[in-house]
């Protein structure tokens, strides 16, 4: 009986042209790993084929792996590793598991006395949280917001209020093209000494961080363009 294989978090670039971003750790990795389990199956094969690890990237076996994914689908995927192969896991960007459907494969693997390794890379939302200035020892992340405006503004002073009591950092992200919709809501919904930071393209050549009160981004509210971003807030305690 072959002994089990070990499932790999393989990090990628959260911008593009931010290969720099990758340690040779990851490279030294992958080399021994020909199975995957992604999100999108063009865009990981274009982020493995730039890493030139590969003499033959269609030697590679993919997997589709998302929300929706069935135990019993992932199971199949994991044969595998039973056989005593090793499986990258492949975010669309940063670190799987974090934001990511990657979280259900660790998941299965740990129930099945899998051995997990995390690969050191990119994470947009820690990123965003060492630059922000804001509270890094007490904070959270909240995913998306609600699409309708309303419930939105509702989520957003329910958080503000818990960051106000908790001294707590509150983080999002958001769909690219809804970046500028999610700003208004923010700048809608927040008193004005809440502390506001924007961390825009992060890794990427018009990336930026910048951190406001929410009355200062209203003096000059920017347009955000269709990269992605991750918004942070924090209260001020009464």
């Amino acid at each position: 009986m072959n002994s089990k294989g070990k499932i790999y978090l393989v990090p990628t670039v959260i911008a593009e042209g931010a290969l720099a971003t990758i340690p040779p750790s990851v490279e030294e990795a992958l080399k021994q790993i020909n199975h995957f389990l992604v999100e999108d199956i063009r865009t990981a094969r274009r982020y493995l084929s730039s890493l030139k690890i590969y003499k033959n990237i269609e030697s590679l076996h993919f997997s589709l792996l998302n929300k929706d994914t069935s135990r019993s689908a992932i199971k199949e995927m994991f044969d595998p590793v039973f056989n005593g192969h090793h499986l990258g896991v492949l975010s669309e960007s940063g670190c799987p598991g974090v934001a990511d459907p990657g979280a259900l494969a660790a998941a299965f693997a740990h129930e099945h006395d899998i051995e997990v390794i995390p690969l050191v890379g990119p994470s947009s939302i820690l990123l965003a949280l060492m630059a922000s200035g804001l509270n890094g020892q007490q904070f959270a992340f909240h995913g998306y917001l609600p699409i309708d405006p309303k419930e939105a503004a509702h989520k957003i002073k329910q958080l503000e209020k818990e960051s106000r009591e908790k001294n707590q950092t509150q983080i999002f992200i958001e769909t690219p093209y809804r970046n500028n919709q999610i700003l208004k809501n923010l700048l809608q919904s927040l008193a004005g000494n809440t502390h506001l930071c924007l961390a825009f393209n992060l890794t990427g050549q018009t990336g930026f961080v910048k951190m406001k009160s929410v009355s200062e981004w209203k003096k000059e509210v920017p347009s955000l363009a269709k990269e992605p971003a991750v918004f942070l807030f924090l209260a001020e305690m009464n």
